[in-house]
């Protein structure tokens, strides 16, 4: 209950309109997105947007110059393996052409074939000492025992009987003048070394610094650089045999110019 002296002030404070306020958030513009600038429609000032500022930054080299060292490094690599492959391509021509291309070498299979059978009232294998038209010998009637040629370097003549039943299995024979310098011994002891049929020894009397035999053919040279020594052991060892599939080992290491008649019996003399 109110008294006389009491007087209400009317209220100051305007009801909620959510409507109103709703609009005035949106600046007049119908729409009610929260994100919309307020002045974008109703009047008020709004701000403008502001561009994203660009950054000019230089190139960055490290990384260009490393890839640019990769690429290069692959294509010398590539280079190398091509030039190497063709360089190495393994040769697959028959082996008489092949050997045919070797300057200076003989093919007394053509030339002299009758040299490479036995000797009138011989057989192929003879026991004790035998006679070669050719020295060294290249073919014809030769010892039971071969001389062992698997890489076998000796250091004294042996035998031309057992070199030749060697040659016959498919060996390369390379022959040297005692007074070849020692460098160049060695060098030919290295084209041989570890490789099955093939073998060597110094030469008293011959008539070229190096020879080197097969059966049936023949290369003097005088150099042990010589690239035809490589070409005739490629083209030559384990081809010009007339007993494919016989063993190189197992033969005589002995040295000295007379054969070991190894197995010689009254029956076989």
């Amino acid at each position: 209950m109110s008294t006389p002296g009491d007087v209400r002030r009317p209220s100051t404070k305007k009801a909620a309109n959510p409507a109103a306020g709703a609009g005035k958030k949106s600046g007049g513009a119908g729409k009610g997105s929260p994100n919309r600038p307020s002045g974008a429609g109703g009047g008020g000032k709004g701000r403008r947007p502001v561009a994203p500022v660009k950054v000019s930054q230089g190139r960055n080299w490290g990384p260009i110059a490393l890839y640019a060292a990769a690429g290069a490094i692959a294509l010398g690599i590539i280079a190398f393996a091509t030039v190497y492959l063709l360089q190495n391509k393994p040769d697959t021509r028959p082996w008489q052409e092949r050997a045919a291309e070797i300057e200076g070498i003989t093919n007394y299979r053509e030339t002299n074939p009758d040299l490479l059978k036995p000797a009138p009232g011989k057989n192929s294998h003879e026991w004790g000492p035998l006679t070669y038209q050719v020295n060294p010998a290249v073919g014809g009637s030769h010892n039971y025992n071969i001389q062992n040629c698997m890489g076998d370097v000796y250091k004294a003549p042996i035998p031309q009987e057992h070199a030749v039943h060697s040659l016959e299995h498919g060996a390369v024979w390379i022959t040297y003048r005692p007074d070849l310098p020692q460098d160049q011994v060695d060098k030919l002891a290295k084209k041989i070394d570890g490789v099955a049929f093939t073998m060597m020894s110094p030469y008293p009397n011959l008539d070229s610094p190096i020879s080197l035999q097969s059966w049936g053919f023949q290369l003097k040279v005088d150099n042990a650089d010589d690239p035809r020594i490589d070409k005739y052991i490629q083209a030559l060892r384990l081809n010009a045999t007339m007993e494919e599939g016989a063993a190189c080992s197992g033969g005589i290491t002995e040295t000295g110019t007379t054969p070991f008649d190894i197995g010689k019996t009254s029956g076989n003399q």
